[in-house]
């Protein structure tokens, strides 16, 4: 294999592991701040505060992923963390 290939896959790897980290602390937070909204009976949801966080991310996008993309990523990120933290 070459020195290229090798050298990208590690860098990718690199990343895939720091996304999984970002994701498992994103997890942590939301599930402290779900504890505190139960406590004082807030709603858990918030989709106006959701659908703000996605266009916030889609304009500090500086690419190459598309503003669809941002939105795809973001919403499969919201989704997995309810799922974790309510079940299916």
């Amino acid at each position: 294999m070459s020195d290229v290939i090798t050298e990208a896959r590690e860098a990718i790897d690199g990343v895939d592991l720091e996304l999984l980290d970002a994701v498992n602390r994103r997890l942590e937070l939301v599930r402290q701040l779900h504890q505190h909204k139960l406590a004082t009976g807030l709603p858990l949801r918030d989709p106006g505060r959701e659908d703000s966080l996605i266009g916030r991310l889609q304009e500090a996008n500086g690419g190459p992923l598309s503003a669809e993309g941002v939105a795809e990523l973001f919403h499969s990120v919201l989704d997995l963390i309810r799922r974790e933290l309510h079940g299916s």
